[in-house]
């Protein structure tokens, strides 16, 4: 349950008191309850997840699933903290123990319909300007993968974007021989 404040702005130290069951997100010190995943999702990332584990297995990046916090401006405000259903991060810097300090290398987020806008939007916005090189949006409803690469993060408006539909294998930009196998994503439902 959030404390009462006067003022509707919070940071990540009020994040960490925050006590009971929901989760939430917070843009721009602006709280946003976050709804439970539905079985659809949850087998989407539970095979998303187990490919991108079997591939990094003994290298040096490291898979983390929501909930796990992303504060992408900790270094200033710190008012700013998202969970990623999947993310992974290459620089262990950014690791401190309870959650990623600035931006993964790559972010996954599975869609549904109460947050499929946040995420096309709002999200996508703030992993580009804070340094995400590898973002994609996973639709179960379509069964479509739109995958974003940043090459140059301090250019935020240079990326490319892939949309892949009945695609049978897609590429991990930053993880050099990594391929998700997408029909084996979409394969329970």
């Amino acid at each position: 349950m959030l404390p009462q404040k006067k003022e509707e702005y919070y940071t990540y130290s009020d994040y960490l008191t925050w006590e009971g069951g929901e989760r939430y997100e917070l843009i721009n010190g602006i709280p946003y309850a976050m709804s439970s995943p539905s079985q659809k999702h949850q087998e989407v990332s539970r095979e998303l997840g187990g490919q991108l584990y079997n591939f990094l297995r003994g290298k040096p990046c490291k898979l983390f699933y929501a909930p796990f916090d992303v504060r992408l401006n900790a270094d200033s405000y710190d008012d700013t903290v998202f969970q990623p259903d999947l993310l992974v991060v290459c620089d262990k810097s950014k690791l401190d123990g309870k959650s990623c300090v600035g931006a993964p290398d790559m972010v996954i987020e599975i869609l549904s319909p109460s947050n499929s806008k946040h995420d096309m939007l709002d999200k996508m916005l703030w992993y580009r300007k804070s340094g995400v090189r590898e973002y994609w949006l996973v639709d179960p409803d379509t069964k479509t993968v739109m995958v974003y690469i940043w090459d140059a993060p301090e250019e935020s408006e240079k990326y490319v974007s892939t949309l892949y539909k009945d695609a049978e294998k897609i590429p991990v930009k930053i993880l050099a021989g990594c391929e998700i196998n997408i029909t084996e994503v979409f394969a329970d439902e």
